[in-house]
């Protein structure tokens, strides 16, 4: 071989547009790890769940996970929070109505004593948020989520990313 490549035949962009359309998609949450001076984690009530959660939600149609966590909070929070590395990405079987998902858990740093302040619910979603201990959480998150904060505070003070199916 000289290193040239040789053109592909005709029709192979619509052979693989074709395999992509028929490929099943993977739904992304993406959350992000807020936290205070004193490292309480900042949770939301959303308004359609049992249980608090992470500030975050749903990515959009090719969205980078990032991305959409950074969106997902300033939309119910009305801040914009750094969004920084992956701490946690699991793969999620599927529950209830809900298809198999991927959920990321990004590291959020600790807010700023303005960005605090600034904290307000914009998305009738939430009803509620609050910064809480990791005992506190254990009473107000599902298991499994607390489990993951669990995973995404370890991963956060070990410089890791937990990865889990």
């Amino acid at each position: 071989m000289n290193g040239t490549r040789t053109a592909r035949p005709e029709g192979t962009h619509a052979h693989l547009a074709e395999g992509n359309a028929r490929q099943p998609r993977k739904r992304v949450t993406a959350d992000v790890l807020l936290r205070d001076r004193q490292d309480r984690v900042l949770l939301v009530d959303p308004s359609y769940k049992e249980h608090w959660d992470l500030p975050g939600g749903m990515a959009e149609a090719n969205e980078p996970p990032r991305l959409a966590a950074a969106r997902e909070v300033r939309e119910e929070l009305g801040v914009r929070a750094p969004v920084g590395r992956p701490l946690l990405v699991d793969w999620v079987r599927p529950r209830g109505p809900w298809d198999d998902h991927l959920l990321f858990v990004f590291d959020g740093g600790r807010l700023p004593c303005e960005h605090i302040a600034a904290l307000r619910i914009t998305d009738p979603e939430i009803t509620r948020f609050r910064f809480a201990t990791t005992a506190q959480a254990r009473a107000l998150l599902r298991p499994d989520m607390y489990r993951r904060l669990r995973r995404a505070q370890h991963a956060l003070r070990t410089g890791t990313t937990s990865y889990a199916e």
